[in-house]
Formats: structure tokens, C-alpha cells, sequence
């Protein structure tokens, strides 16, 4: 008889975890409080240990063939200087994808008649030594193997689990957007894009495929300050007046509508995911800031691991002790290199900026990525 496994969350995370236990056998039913799964107004970067990662999954193919290789990655100053250039040569593979498409390829990778229920939340959990129960908010009482929370950052998985902890301000806020954007000096054939870093300030300019540019503007400010709808145009060209060409023209290519705002938080690292039958993936398990463009990396490590760990002949509950083990010294790492690089690339010290910039200009780019090796070249 098949495992049963019950997956809270049906994000990115979510879905590879479903695709995982899937491919080893398991049934799975997935639940999500969302009435529809859309995943809008961003792209997702996905270095090789992501790559690696859903290639185990049987899907690797397909995000290649719809999302865009990097083939260009600079760094450069507010108004153009040239930081660092890592060359294709000098990277390993990495892509580009619109978030939807990316969710769109995931689902479409399921099983036929995977259980996915929509417009549903998780009231509380149940477990004892044979099974674990969810019980939700339809009245519904769901029996299972094991419980998965990949719901996200605001994880009510892990507030049932651990409790309530208070999200950590990153010190700034991003506004986010997808516009088509022609520009002969950044051509989609070159792929990939840039950062441009200015005194608390910081923009990137990202292809994504199908002549598609994702971009983000990050700026300092206290915590809860609303930019509205209709506004962030504006405020996004006021910001970043005077900058580095293409990032006012890629500003004003998007259309108002098509603009995201949020503060930026992650959370502390905690040093258990799993009780019982009982864990936690992604950004239930390991919120962290995007500077390092891990996140969704690390739900696909996570989705892979944990199915390794669940098809051994150990308990449930011992093959998650596994897991968690195997995973947390790595995401924790992670948590805390990417709130280091913030304070790094958000700096607003007109000297400390000076110092910073000369030593990157001074590094070769080839020692600047080989310290970032740990971290892209993990294979799962």
C-alpha cells in the first residue's frame, strides 16, 4: 500500500515536494489557502544547485526550454561603473524564469489526479504513533503518513509546531516588476543582467525569457511605509533619477499595474523543523532575504532531500530527524550569509561605499564567484 503524504502549501515549494515523494511512490494530497494558483510579477533566479535540483525532479528540461540562460551578470556603481563582470565562462549554469511559468511547469509535472484543494487552511494538527491528521477548515479530516508545511513564510505549520516568532525587517523595501523591454545594448540574446549599487540604494535588471525583463529596485526605509497602487511608478523613477542606463528606461517600460511592493523580512534561524511525523520545507522552514537569490533554490534542495529521507526503511518520524539534520547547518548558513549581504549591498556610508566598490573593482571576478562555490555547487 502506498504512504499517504498530506503537503500544506501549494507554492513553488509545495509543488516540488509533491513531484519528489511522487516520483518515489507516494500518494499526495495538497492543500492551499490561495482560491487560485498564480504566482505573479516576478522572476526567479535559479543557479546550478537549483538546476541540479529539479533535474532530480524530471523537470530540468523544461525550465530550461522556457526560461532564459545567464549569459551576462555585472555589477556596476549608481552611474555605471563597471564593479565586477562575471562572464559565462567564469559561472556556472544558471537561468531565469518567470515565477508563473515556473509554478505552470511544476503542476503540470504532477501525476494525474494529484489531490490539489484550493481555498482551504489548516485549522490544527493531530498525530499520534501510527498516523497524523489535518484538520481544516471545511470540516475535512485528512489522515496521512506525514505532514509537510510548504506554506510559506507566514507558516501556520510552524506557528502550530514552534510557536509565534516575529519576522526580522531586512531595513529595506523592494518594488518589483516584468515589462518587455528592447534595448540594444542589453539584447535578450545576452542574457542574464546586472545589479547597479548606489548609497542605500540598489537596482537589478534580469531577463527572464520570451522577451521578458524582470526587475527590482531595493531602497533603505523604515519598516511599514505603504507605497500605493498608482505611486510606485513614481516613486521607483524618483528613487533612481539619474541612474545608470537602462534602469530609468526599464522603470518606464512597466506599466503601472504590473508594479510589486514589500518590505523585506526574514526570520531567525531555529535549530528544529521536524516533531513527529511533522516538518517543515522552504520558507516555513528557513525564510531568508533574496540577496543571495536562494530561496527557491533551497525549497527544491529541501523537496529532493526529503524524499531521499522518506524512502529509507526508517520510521517516519526518524527519516525527518534525518532530514532536518542533513538541511538546517546548510539553510542556516545560508539565512545568515544572505542578511550579511545585505548590510553589504545596501550600505548608505559614502566612505564605506568608496572602500567597497575599490575592492571589488581590485578582485578578479574568478575569486569573487569561486567564494560563492559552497553555495551553487551543492548538489542534493
Amino acid at each position: 500500500m502506498k504512504k499517504e503524504a498530506i503537503i500544506i502549501g501549494a507554492g513553488i515549494g509545495g509543488l516540488c515536494t509533491a513531484i519528489a515523494l511522487q516520483n518515489k511512490g507516494w500518494n499526495i494530497s495538497v492543500f492551499d489557502k490561495a482560491t487560485a494558483l498564480t504566482e505573479v510579477g516576478a522572476g526567479i533566479v535559479l543557479a546550478s544547485n537549483a538546476l541540479h535540483a529539479l533535474d532530480k525532479l524530471g523537470v530540468g528540461h523544461l525550465v530550461r526550454a522556457r526560461g532564459a540562460s545567464v549569459g551576462r551578470a555585472e555589477i556596476r556603481t549608481w552611474h555605471g561603473d563597471l564593479l565586477v563582470d562575471f562572464s559565462t565562462s567564469e559561472h556556472t549554469e544558471s537561468y531565469l524564469i518567470n515565477r508563473g511559468i515556473l509554478q505552470q511547469i511544476l503542476l503540470d509535472s504532477l501525476q494525474a489526479g494529484t489531490s490539489i484543494q484550493l481555498n482551504t487552511t489548516l485549522v490544527t494538527i493531530n498525530q499520534n504513533d501510527e498516523k497524523v491528521e489535518a484538520v481544516l477548515s471545511n470540516g475535512d479530516k485528512i489522515v496521512g503518513d506525514v505532514l509537510i508545511g510548504a506554506d510559506g513564510f507566514h507558516s501556520v505549520v510552524r506557528e502550530q509546531l514552534f510557536g509565534v516568532d516575529e519576522p526580522r525587517y531586512g531595513g529595506y523595501t523592494a518594488l518589483r516588476g516584468i515589462c518587455n523591454f528592447n534595448d540594444s545594448n542589453y539584447a535578450t540574446e545576452h542574457g542574464g543582467g546586472f545589479e547597479a549599487w548606489g548609497r542605500g540604494k540598489r537596482f537589478g535588471f534580469s531577463h527572464i525569457g520570451q522577451g521578458k525583463v524582470f526587475w527590482f529596485a531595493a531602497i533603505n526605509m523604515p519598516q511599514g511605509i505603504e507605497i500605493r497602487k498608482g505611486e510606485r511608478k513614481k516613486v521607483a523613477l524618483q528613487a533612481f533619477d539619474g541612474w545608470y542606463n537602462p534602469v530609468e528606461a526599464v522603470i518606464k517600460a512597466t506599466d503601472e499595474s504590473a508594479i510589486l511592493h514589500h518590505d523585506i523580512f526574514d526570520r531567525k534561524p531555529i535549530a528544529q523543523w521536524s516533531k513527529g511525523k511533522i516538518t517543515l520545507v522552504g520558507d516555513a522552514a528557513h525564510p531568508m532575504l533574496p540577496n543571495l537569490g536562494q530561496g527557491g533554490a533551497q525549497a527544491m534542495e529541501d523537496a529532493v532531500e526529503l524524499a531521499n529521507c522518506l524512502s529509507t526503511p526508517h520510521p517516519v518520524a526518524e527519516s525527518l530527524r534525518i532530514f532536518e539534520k542533513k538541511r538546517i547547518p546548510r539553510t542556516n548558513k545560508i539565512v545568515t550569509q544572505s542578511r550579511r549581504m545585505a548590510r553589504l549591498v545596501q550600505m548608505e556610508n559614502p566612505l564605506a561605499i568608496k572602500a567597497r566598490n575599490l575592492v571589488f573593482q581590485m578582485v578578479p571576478s574568478s575569486r569573487l564567484s569561486g567564494r560563492l562555490r559552497w553555495l551553487v555547487d551543492y548538489k542534493v
